[in-house]
């Protein structure tokens, strides 16, 4: 942690034990930063060099897009916040293998992208200008806050057959007060700065978390879901994941791995043959790969 760092939160603590709107007007530009860019990871080179590259324009800015193979069936993938198409890397080579056509995008002020702030209207504008492009989607599969913005796409109209949630959050509420504990603001801090977000991304909407809740408001009926999330995760709680999936109920399977943290559980061993079940063969895929955890059943009388 730098000087300037320690300085911030230092100033967002003293602010907080003063006003509540202070200190979200303070920890607003921390909240919001989404630069530096994440570099290509050495692994993923290969995999982020061999794309074949694209623009789009989101909501009046460029984007990147990438797309690995031609023909078949198309899987998107939606990288979280700070992230970008090439951490997919090792799914990437998964899918490819099985035939698939696999596309991706960096959102604004992330990858490759140019910018310096988005949120998550542009991650679903990029979904849907994505499936303008390449119609319905066999798998639409998104890492952090890429799974929220994918949760929040698909209930709104995209067409799939699947969605794959990997360390994302239930709900976007879940966003704030993550980032207020994690600066050490108190939770009227937190409600301040969750009001001053919400006015600048929907003004004209009273209740616009609600459009991001996926456990209030789940996939539509029938639509299969694979939740993935690594036990140890420090950026987003597993509990999150416990929560979608049993918002999902009988639709949806859950998966965790041991280790892998945030970012790292996207090239596990378990992740992968999780992943690539759930495409190929949906939720029994998945059941036959003895990955999912069980539900719990109530003892007998």
């Amino acid at each position: 942690m730098n000087v300037a760092t320690t300085l911030t939160l230092a100033s967002l603590r003293a602010a907080d034990r003063i006003s509540p709107e202070l200190a979200a007007r303070l920890a607003m530009p921390l909240f919001r930063r989404v630069r530096p860019a994440l570099p290509v990871r050495p692994g993923d080179r290969a995999v982020h060099e061999h794309a074949e590259r694209g623009t789009m324009t989101v909501r009046g800015r460029e984007v990147v897009t990438y797309s690995w193979g031609r023909g078949g069936e198309t899987v998107l993938l939606v990288h979280g916040w700070r992230g970008r198409a090439a951490q997919f890397g090792a799914i990437v080579r998964e899918l490819r293998a099985e035939g698939l056509r696999v596309v991706a995008f960096d959102a604004p002020a992330n990858g490759d992208s140019a910018g310096q702030h988005t949120d998550i209207r542009d991650y679903v504008a990029a979904i849907e200008e994505l499936q303008r492009r390449h119609g319905m989607f066999r798998t639409i599969i998104g890492h952090s806050f890429g799974s929220l913005a994918t949760l929040t796409a698909v209930r709104e109209g995209t067409a799939t057959r699947g969605v794959v949630a990997i360390a994302g959050m239930a709900d976007a509420r879940y966003l704030v007060d993550s980032f207020a504990a994690r600066v050490g603001l108190g939770a009227a801090s937190a409600d301040a700065l969750a009001r001053d977000f919400a006015r600048r991304v929907l003004p004209a909407v009273d209740d616009p978390y609600a459009r991001f809740d996926a456990v209030r408001d789940p996939l539509p009926a029938e639509l299969p879901l694979l939740v993935v999330h690594d036990r140890a995760d420090r950026e987003v709680a597993v509990s999150e994941s416990r929560r979608l999936h049993d918002a999902h109920g009988a639709r949806s399977r859950l998966v965790l791995t041991e280790g892998a943290g945030h970012s790292r559980v996207l090239a596990a061993d378990a992740t992968l043959d999780a992943v690539t079940a759930f495409v190929t063969g949906g939720l029994e895929g998945v059941d036959a790969t003895a990955l999912a955890e069980q539900p719990v059943r109530a003892a007998s009388a």
